[in-house]
């Protein structure tokens, strides 16, 4: 354990990006270069339904984690949204309990996805004004902890890609302005009002998109939210460079919060996830 904590003093990590059929994994440092080391990635069997043990998952991750060889190293993963669910929860009138939240986080859940809540670890995914909360199958998460466990590796958080990048930038958000993020052909939109967080949304996005169907779909959501049409689009991803154009001041900006790690090779889907939020 000793060894962890004088790792973790150097500002050094592994870093585990998780997407529906790949892992990707990483050494991070934030005080010695290089910031990123690849140390392995490794393909797996989707759990089709989200429902099953998450077995090939697991298998694939202790061939990336062989025993002993980064035992003490904390633990950082970022899960792909799609294995993931996200929902807002209205407060019921009068709640002034936790519980009473819960409750009707759970009512919400049950009325989207008409899953047994059992089979998902329920918890806040971050603060706003009308609560939103995160769900994780129960598999899932009890593949990467028994891992985790088995390699003796403390993790400091198992989040969603989009909780990570909220947590990450909102602060950097200007005035007016919305968060998006785009994965693996997915523009997640972080409609921001009012400087809350008033919905999540996640749109396809066909190939060939350009900057005249991203204003389109920002001005969408903005219509069926009940609110203004965001001047800026600050955006995790890589974009079409369309996109990141000069627009007039009545078209919406878009604007990278990050500049992409520089490689000689196009990261993977579950690379870039693990490179999510940056080392913070």
């Amino acid at each position: 354990m000793r060894r962890g904590i004088g790792k973790f003093s150097l500002g050094q990590g592994l870093r585990l990006g998780v997407a529906p059929d790949g892992l990707s994994l990483w050494r991070a440092s934030r005080w010695r270069a290089p910031a990123w080391t690849l140390l392995g990635e490794a393909a797996y069997a989707p759990d089709l339904g989200q429902h099953g043990d998450f077995a090939a998952l697991g298998q694939a991750l202790e061939q990336l984690l062989p025993a002993g060889e980064h035992a003490g190293w904390p633990l950082s993963v970022v899960l792909d949204d799609a294995l993931v669910r996200l929902w807002q929860v209205d407060l019921p009138h009068g709640a002034t309990r936790l519980a009473d939240i819960e409750a009707a986080a759970a009512l919400r859940f049950h009325a989207l996805y008409g899953d047994a809540p059992g089979l998902w670890h329920s918890s806040r995914a971050w603060e706003a004004r009308a609560p939103f909360f995160c769900a994780v199958p129960r598999a899932l998460l009890a593949q990467l902890t028994r891992v985790a466990a088995q390699r003796k590796l403390p993790l400091l958080f198992i989040t969603p890609q989009f909780v990570r990048h909220w947590n990450r930038w909102q602060g950097a958000l200007r005035p007016g302005a919305w968060l998006g993020q785009l994965q693996d052909s997915t523009l997640t939109l972080g409609v921001v009002h009012a400087g809350s967080l008033l919905a999540v949304r996640a749109r396809p996005v066909p190939s060939g998109a350009d900057h005249g169907w991203l204003a389109q779909a920002v001005a969408r959501e903005a219509l069926l939210q009940g609110v203004a049409t965001p001047a800026l689009l600050q955006l995790c991803g890589l974009p079409p460079p369309a996109w990141l154009a000069p627009r007039t001041a009545d078209v919406v900006a878009c604007q990278l919060l990050a500049q992409p790690v520089a490689d000689d090779a196009p990261l993977s889907p579950a690379a870039r996830l693990a490179h999510s939020g940056g080392l913070a």
